[in-house]
C-alpha cells in the first residue's frame, strides 16, 4: 500500500506559477512510476504527466507540455508539478498517483488538491 498526500494548491492570478508537492508513505516509493492527473466540474480525469521510477523519463500531454514540469526527490518520497504561466482553464482538482513502473494503471492516489485560477 502507498499513501499519497498532495498539498502546494491555492488561488492564484492568471500567469502566476503554483508547485505542487505529492508526499508518498508506505512501500518503497522509488519502486513506483507517478503520475499528475487532474479533474475540472463535469469533466472527466485528464492525464498530465508522468514520471519514471528513477526520474529519468518524463511524459507530458500536449495540453501542459511546456508549462507545467514533473520532477521527483526519491530521497525525500515525494513528487513534483512545478506549473508556470498558469491559466483560468487550468482551474481543478489535482491528484498524484503511482503505477508500477511497466505499467500505466495507477493503483493508488492521492485525495487531491484544489487549484483555482482566475483572470
Amino acid at each position: 500500500q502507498v499513501q499519497l498526500v498532495e498539498s502546494g494548491g491555492g488561488l492564484v492570478q492568471a500567469g502566476a506559477s503554483l508547485r505542487l508537492s505529492c508526499a508518498a508513505s508506505g512501500r518503497t516509493f522509488s519502486n513506483y512510476a507517478m503520475g499528475w492527473f487532474r479533474q475540472a466540474p463535469g469533466t472527466e480525469r485528464e492525464f498530465l504527466a508522468r514520471i519514471s521510477a528513477s526520474g529519468g523519463t518524463r511524459y507530458y500531454a500536449d495540453s501542459v507540455k511546456g508549462r507545467f514540469t514533473i520532477s521527483r526527490d526519491n530521497a525525500k518520497n515525494t513528487v513534483y508539478l512545478q506549473m508556470n504561466s498558469l491559466k483560468p482553464e487550468d482551474t481543478a482538482v489535482y491528484y498524484c498517483a503511482a503505477s508500477a513502473t511497466s505499467s500505466y494503471n495507477y493503483l493508488y492516489w492521492g485525495q487531491g488538491t484544489q487549484v483555482t485560477v482566475s483572470s
